[in-house]
């Protein structure tokens, strides 16, 4: 079994959703510190790329949707002891569609309760219980997991309950000797707005006018210094704005 309380070098990083923004970032910042990397994602193709990117970083890439449990519990139960990660980010998630909760969608609900929450919750069941003293856990959940804002009902929903479930995770967490910590994330521009309103990228792209967004670098940034904390340092919360933002809803844009 590895020692848990060593420093980041020879640890094993497991990122769900490692195949673009929040995840990409990760696993780069990740592999430069040393850590071997799991890599997870819907996209096989772009699995390949950031595996080949990344080099002798990668220790397995999973190509699975952790929507699907049973597919869920087949890539997870595979891994052998030594690539049980040290460190698990639980980041695969998305908001779909902006519209009033009285014309919502419900395959977006779907859709987004299914990613954000059960996703989360399918990917941290199989794991946890192989976890050893000293491993963490870290969710990215988001300002709008904080403070709701018109248009994202049913994406609050999904943000709030990965905030709840990141505290009482703490709590039943804590005898393992497991850290479990969530990095909320303001406005950052990534590939977030661009599946939110489906593929229209003029609209997509005016979400960021006029103020300076989050990078996924910055967010990955807020990531690796909560993985890489001594062992009796617990970073238990992050929420991380651009300059411009103030609330979920308040932004000062030139």
């Amino acid at each position: 079994m590895k020692n848990r309380e060593t420093q980041n070098g020879g640890q094993t990083m497991l990122i769900t959703g490692a195949t673009s923004g929040f995840g990409a970032a990760i696993a780069r910042q990740a592999a430069m510190q040393g850590f071997e990397l799991i890599l997870t994602g819907r996209r096989a193709n772009r699995l390949q790329e950031i595996s080949h990117e990344l080099g002798d970083s990668v220790l397995r890439c999973l190509c699975f949707d952790v929507r699907d449990h049973s597919a869920t519990q087949d890539a997870l139960s595979a891994l052998t002891e030594k690539e049980v990660p040290d460190v698990l980010i639980n980041n695969a998630g998305l908001a779909v569609g902006k519209e009033p909760i009285h014309e919502g969608i419900m395959d977006d609900w779907n859709r987004m309760i299914d990613t954000n929450l059960k996703g989360l919750l399918h990917v941290t069941r199989e794991l946890a219980p192989r976890m050893a003293k000293g491993s963490r856990i870290i969710n990215i959940g988001s300002v709008a997991g904080k403070q709701p804002y018109p248009g994202g009902a049913v994406y609050n929903a999904s943000k709030f309950a990965v905030d709840g479930l990141t505290q009482a995770m703490r709590m039943d967490l804590l005898p393992k000797g497991i850290q479990v910590a969530q990095v909320a994330p303001g406005a950052a521009e990534t590939e977030f707005s661009l599946v939110r309103f489906k593929g229209d990228s003029e609209v997509a792209k005016s979400v960021y006018d006029g103020y300076i967004p989050l990078s996924a670098d910055d967010v990955a940034d807020a990531v690796l210094y909560i993985a890489t904390r001594p062992s009796h340092v617990s970073i238990q919360d992050l929420l991380i704005m651009p300059a411009a933002q103030a609330s979920a809803y308040h932004f000062y844009k030139s």
